[in-house]
C-alpha cells in the first residue's frame, strides 16, 4: 500500500495553509468565535479556490468527486476555525454531494453549478425536539395541494439555518405507521412565509450557529421536492444513501483539524513556558502526553483517510465511516483536553485559542450520529447476533 500524498492534494493542503494564514489570522477566528459570526467575505474568497467544486461532477460546472481532497479541505480550515469549515460543508457537502445523488436532473442543472461557484449553502433539517437518531420518526408533516407543497412542523439543532440559502427538510409526506416508506425531502428556503428561526447558544461551533427552525405552513412549489415528482415518498433512501456516510467522515475531518492545531500549539508551548529553571518540554511526563497526543492524530488521520479512500471509490464504507467517526472524534477530544492540560490556567481563558478547541471539540462525538450510534453501526456489521 502506498502511504504518500498525490502532488494534487500536496498543493491543495499548501493553497489552503496560505489562504488560512493570509485570510483566517488567530485574531479573526477569535473575533468570529466571540460574536457567532459568519465572515461571508471570507468564504466568497474561499470559493474562487476552486474547493466548493470538489464534490460537484465536471458536466455541473464542479471538477468532480473527490471525497479524500474535500475531507483534506475541511481539515486544513478547521485547524483555524469552524467559522469558516462548517459552512463549508454546508456548501461541498450538504448541497454538492446531496443534490448530485438525490436532486432531479432539472434540478441538478440550475442547483450545482452555484453550489460550485460558493452561492449557495443547505443545512439539515432532520432532527426535532423529540427525534434524534431515530429520524424515521419525524412529525414535521408536508400535504401536496396540486403543485404547492405545504409544510408544517418543527426542526431542532439546524446548524446553519440563519446563513444557508435551502434547509433539506425532512418531513412525513404519508401514514405515520409505514415509517420509512412515508418520507419526503423539501428544499426551504429560511426566508419563506411561515419560517421562524431562533438561535440555541451552543458551547462552541461559532459561526454557523444552531437553531429551532419552526415551519407554519410553509408553502413552496413542487419544483422544491427533492428528486422531482419521483421524489414523493422517497426521502428515507435519500438520507441513508453514501451521503450520510460521507456527514461521518466530515465531522471526523473537523475533529482532525481542531486536534492539529491543538497539537501545534502545545508544541510551541512546552518550548517557551519554563517552570522551576526549565522549559516544560524537558519533562518526561509532558513529553509522554505529546507523544500520545501525536500518535492519537496519526492513527486517527489513517482511519479517516481509508475510509475516504473506500468513499471514493464507492465502495462499501458504512462501518470503515463510522469508525473513522468515532475514532477521530474521540481523538479530538481528548487530544484537546490534554493540550489544555498542559497549558494549565491559560488554557481555561479566553486569550487563548486552546479554550476554543477543547469548546468545539466536545461537540463532536455528539453530531453526526453519536459515539454510541457508531458503535451500534460498527457492531452491527461485526456477524454477532445479541441474545
Amino acid at each position: 500500500m502506498d502511504f504518500t500524498e498525490s502532488e494534487d492534494i500536496q498543493q491543495l493542503r499548501d493553497t489552503l495553509s496560505r489562504f488560512v494564514e493570509k485570510r483566517m489570522p488567530r485574531a479573526s477566528a477569535a473575533q468570529w468565535d466571540k460574536e457567532n459570526a459568519f465572515p461571508r467575505e471570507v468564504f466568497n474568497e474561499l470559493a474562487q479556490l476552486g474547493v466548493m467544486g470538489l464534490t460537484v461532477p465536471e458536466e455541473y460546472g464542479g471538477v468532480g468527486r473527490d471525497i479524500l481532497a474535500t475531507m483534506i479541505t475541511v481539515e486544513e480550515l478547521s485547524r483555524r476555525s469552524l467559522a469558516v469549515s462548517v459552512p463549508y460543508i454546508m456548501a461541498a457537502c450538504y448541497a454538492g454531494m446531496n443534490l448530485d445523488e438525490c436532486a432531479s436532473e432539472e434540478q441538478k442543472r440550475e442547483l450545482l453549478p452555484r453550489v460550485a461557484s460558493g452561492d449557495l449553502l443547505f443545512a439539515y433539517g432532520w432532527t426535532e425536539p423529540d427525534v434524534g437518531a431515530d429520524v424515521a420518526s419525524v412529525k414535521t408533516k408536508v400535504v401536496r395541494d396540486g403543485d404547492v407543497l405545504r409544510v408544517d412542523g418543527q426542526k431542532r439543532f439546524c446548524s446553519g439555518a440563519a446563513i444557508c440559502d435551502y434547509i433539506f427538510t425532512l418531513a412525513r409526506s404519508g401514514p405515520p405507521e409505514d415509517r420509512r416508506n412515508n418520507l419526503s425531502v423539501v428544499l426551504v428556503p429560511p426566508t419563506a412565509p411561515g419560517v421562524t428561526i431562533t438561535t440555541i447558544e451552543g458551547l462552541g461551533m461559532k459561526g454557523a450557529a444552531t437553531t429551532d427552525v419552526v415551519f407554519d405552513g410553509v408553502e413552496v412549489p413542487i419544483q422544491n421536492l427533492l428528486g422531482g415528482e419521483e421524489g414523493w415518498n422517497r426521502g428515507w433512501s435519500m438520507i441513508t444513501g453514501s451521503g450520510l456516510d460521507v456527514e461521518k467522515l466530515e465531522v471526523a475531518a473537523i475533529g482532525i483539524g481542531i486536534a492539529r492545531a491543538a497539537l501545534e500549539d502545545a508544541l510551541e508551548y512546552v518550548q517557551q513556558r519554563q517552570q522551576f529553571g526549565k522549559r516544560i518540554g524537558s519533562y518526561q511526563s509532558i513529553q509522554h502526553k505529546l507523544s500520545e497526543m501525536a500518535t492519537q492524530l496519526h492513527a486517527a488521520r489513517l482511519v479517516l483517510y481509508h475510509a475516504a479512500w473506500l468513499a471514493d471509490q464507492h465502495l462499501p464504507c458504512s462501518r470503515e465511516t463510522s469508525m473513522a467517526k468515532l475514532f477521530a472524534t474521540e481523538a479530538a477530544k481528548s487530544i484537546a483536553l490534554e493540550c489544555q492540560t498542559i497549558f494549565g490556567a491559560y488554557g481555561y481563558v479566553k486569550g487563548f485559542d486552546v479554550e476554543r478547541y477543547v469548546r468545539d471539540a466536545l461537540l463532536l462525538p455528539i453530531i453526526g450520529g453519536s459515539t454510541a450510534i457508531q458503535k451500534n453501526n460498527i457492531f452491527k456489521t461485526m456477524g454477532i447476533r445479541p441474545t
